[in-house]
This record gives structure tokens, C-alpha cells and sequence, in this order.
């Protein structure tokens, strides 16, 4: 058998961390070396495929780490979600340059076979002529936003394209790479394990401790839905196997992008309140502007309601992700709404 090592960024993430434990597991994996700016998580302490280096992307030296055990495979899902208040800069260091750092070190080296890189739906933009209808496919631009996760997401893309064919035109050997865009990740271990401040979790009132959590669970005693509201759900065992699948098996493309995405209706705003037991409160796009304006800077930051991200509270960002079925089989476990409130897979929680 020939055994593969693997290099993760982001293993202290909520997805990080799911594909080095679940990696590790595997017999054709022989090591798995992860790298994060947070401390490791208990998930992965004392697991002996495992080396953990603790350190940020963006500043140099880790690549000589990581070039000792020569990986083969390389999955980028590093990244600083919520913005910073007040510090866009040391963002754009965190996540693009540190992208840049991973991709060229991908296609610097030739023992390095595949690239996969976790982008975003969110990208696509989220705009008031959005419908409910349309689905979003890989073959549509990202567009331009005020939202930074968003922005940043599209910028690191074009950069990892760029990157791609400047190496590709000086005649290097070439990963090969896997784009994947996935909708809203869920699952038991996203929910009951590891609670962020996240719409689901404030939604349903798991926010528990300091005054912004319960000022929080104390405004959201309804749930506020605008019109054109929705959310797609992927669970998180069918991101680790799409992963694995783009990572490990038979596929045979070169550079391609894959939204995450399964098939089936996506959850509405009485749909979301219908979950967590609560009643909706209609209102207009620009009632949650300017909530979110308000909170953003009265807590600096605590309640992550950054600039432009009203926009993807107001209007809908659904996406196609059957490309991935049509191209390699992969058949989702399951549906949008099943996703959101089952509490089913691999990290089952006893309640």
C-alpha cells in the first residue's frame, strides 16, 4: 500500500480538526502533519499520526517543518472567520497572505500530488436581486462585496488561479487542485461540541455566560425572518468525505471548483424557528442593517455582525452542488433541513 502523508492547516478548526481525526483513522495515511495558531483541540491531542504545529501561516519558518515529511496531499481550511474589530489589516495578513504562503508551497514542491482548498458560497454575493429560485453554479463569477469574509474568499480564489498558472507556464509539475465551496457546515459536532457564536447556536439559545451571550439569547426569543431568507446546510460528514474522496481516490481533473452542497429544500425562516421552537418576526432588510451596525460596534466586535454582513441575513445565496455527483458519484447523506436538525454521524452527542 502506498501510504500517503498529509499536510492540514487550520487542524484547532472546527473542520481542521474533523479531517485530521478522521484521516489519522485511515491505513493509507501514514502521517498527518497540521499546523494552527490556536492551541490543538482535544480531539487530536496524543494521536500519534499526528504532528501539530503551533504557529500562524502568515510568518515564515513552518515550511521547513512541513518539508521534512514531504506531504503529498495538502488541504488548506485555515482561516479567521470573524472579523477582527477595527483590524482588517492583520486580517488580510492572517488569510491572504498566509494563503499565498500554502499555495505557493504546494506548487513549489513536486512530492506535493494535491491541493485542496476550502472556499465559500458566500462569495457569490449576496445581493436584493437574489432569488429563492436560483442556484448558484461554479461556472458563475464570485462578485465583489463589502462583507470581508466574503471578499477576502474571492481574493484568496483568484490568487490561488493566478498562482496556478504562473507555475503551470514556467513548466513546474503541478498538484492537482480542488476548489470547494461549501454551503452552511452542520452536524452534531458543529452544534453540541464545540458551540460558537454562530446563527444557529443564537438562534436557539445555546449561547450561555458573559452579558453579550445573554443580551443575545434575550433578543432572539423570536426569530427575525426577512423575506427573502435561507440558509443551505451540508453536514459535516459529507464535507470530511468530499474531502477525502478529492484527497485519496480515483479523480481525474486538473483544477476544478466544487460547491458542497446536497440536494432538496432549503431551510426558510419558519423552517429555522419551526427548529428551535420559536415564533418568526417579520422584517425589512434594513431593520437588520441596522441591528447589525448598532451591535457591531457597541461591543466592538463581541456580536460578529461585521460590515456588510446584514446582506446575508436579508437575501438568499442558494447553490447547485451536484457537480460533484455527476462528476465522481458522491451521493450526500443528507438533505438541507435533515442537516440542520438531526443529531446524526460521526459525532453523535448523547443528549
Amino acid at each position: 500500500m502506498n501510504k500517503k502523508t498529509v499536510f492540514i492547516t487550520g487542524g484547532a478548526g472546527y473542520v481542521g480538526a474533523m479531517l485530521c481525526d478522521q484521516f489519522s483513522k485511515r491505513a493509507d495515511v501514514e502521517k498527518i502533519i497540521t499546523i494552527d495558531k490556536e492551541p490543538e483541540t482535544d480531539l487530536t491531542k496524543g494521536n500519534a499520526k499526528i504532528v501539530y504545529i503551533h504557529q500562524n501561516l502568515a510568518d515564515d519558518g513552518w515550511q521547513e517543518k512541513v518539508d521534512r515529511y514531504k506531504p503529498n496531499v495538502v488541504i488548506h481550511t485555515a482561516w479567521q472567520i470573524r472579523e477582527i474589530y477595527g483590524k482588517r489589516s492583520l486580517s488580510w495578513k492572517w488569510n491572504i497572505e498566509g494563503s499565498d504562503k500554502v499555495f505557493d508551497f504546494a506548487f513549489s514542491h513536486e512530492y506535493v500530488d494535491r491541493l485542496v482548498y476550502f472556499s465559500t458560497v458566500a462569495s457569490y454575493g449576496a445581493f436584493k436581486e437574489n432569488t429563492l429560485e436560483h442556484r448558484f453554479t461554479e461556472e458563475e463569477m464570485f462578485r465583489k462585496t463589502n462583507y470581508l469574509y466574503a471578499e477576502e474568499k474571492r481574493i484568496a480564489e483568484e490568487h490561488l488561479k493566478e498562482a496556478y498558472s504562473k507555475h503551470k507556464e514556467a513548466g513546474n509539475k503541478l498538484p492537482q487542485v480542488s476548489i470547494i465551496r461549501p454551503a452552511a457546515i452542520t452536524g452534531p459536532r458543529g452544534r453540541y461540541a464545540r458551540i460558537r457564536f454562530g446563527l444557529q447556536s443564537a438562534l436557539s439559545g445555546q449561547l450561555k455566560g458573559n452579558l453579550v451571550y445573554r443580551l443575545v439569547s434575550t433578543l432572539t426569543s423570536f426569530v427575525p425572518v426577512t423575506k427573502k431568507w435561507l440558509r443551505q446546510y451540508v453536514h459535516e460528514d459529507d464535507v470530511t468525505d468530499i474531502v477525502a474522496l478529492l484527497s485519496f481516490d480515483g479523480t481525474h481533473h486538473k483544477y476544478e471548483v466544487f460547491n458542497a452542497c446536497p440536494p432538496g429544500e432549503c431551510v426558510l425562516g419558519k423552517d429555522m424557528a419551526q427548529a428551535v421552537g420559536k415564533k418568526t418576526l417579520p422584517i425589512h432588510p434594513y431593520l437588520v442593517r441596522a441591528a447589525f451596525f448598532f451591535f457591531w460596534h457597541v461591543t466592538r466586535g463581541k456580536i460578529p455582525t461585521a460590515e456588510g454582513s446584514w446582506k446575508g441575513y436579508s437575501y438568499p445565496i442558494a447553490v447547485d452542488g451536484s457537480k460533484i455527483t455527476s462528476m465522481y458519484g458522491y451521493v450526500y447523506k443528507m438533505p438541507p433541513k435533515e442537516a440542520f436538525v438531526k443529531n446524526e454521524g460521526r459525532y453523535k452527542v448523547e443528549l
